[in-house]
């Protein structure tokens, strides 16, 4: 059985400059999926830098409210709102709210550094 805390995760600034805590990721641990599992934080007033993933994902937003912008297209976004991510799409998402915006990130198959592009310019 394995259970993860996220208290007990450790945090990094990701490449979208998101506070991130990896949760469960098939290339770190023995497990049988395919998909990795992550949380973010972004800060009252910040975004993410734009950036494409090779791979599809899945932002789950657990608090807040914020903007979530896929190539041109862009929609509010809050608390148990669920946000499908085509492969290979420009995304960002900025916190819109006075509080921290809270959301899982999941990847699937498994996120690795070398299906991210950060996008310049913006």
């Amino acid at each position: 059985m394995l259970v993860k805390k996220l208290e007990e995760c450790r945090s990094f600034i990701a490449g979208d400059g998101s506070l991130l805590k990896e949760i469960l990721n098939p290339q770190k641990q023995t497990i049988a999926i395919r998909y990795s599992l992550a949380h973010a934080v972004i800060s009252p007033g910040q975004k993410t830098a734009p950036h494409v993933l090779r791979h599809a994902e899945v932002y789950y937003v657990l608090s807040g409210r914020g903007m979530m912008h896929i190539d041109k297209k862009t929609r509010e976004v809050r608390t148990n709102d669920t946000i499908y991510i085509p492969p290979n799409h420009v995304q960002f998402i900025e916190n819109m709210s006075d509080e921290n915006l809270q959301f899982l990130c999941i990847v699937d198959p498994a996120w690795q550094p070398d299906i991210e592009t950060i996008v310049a310019g913006d």
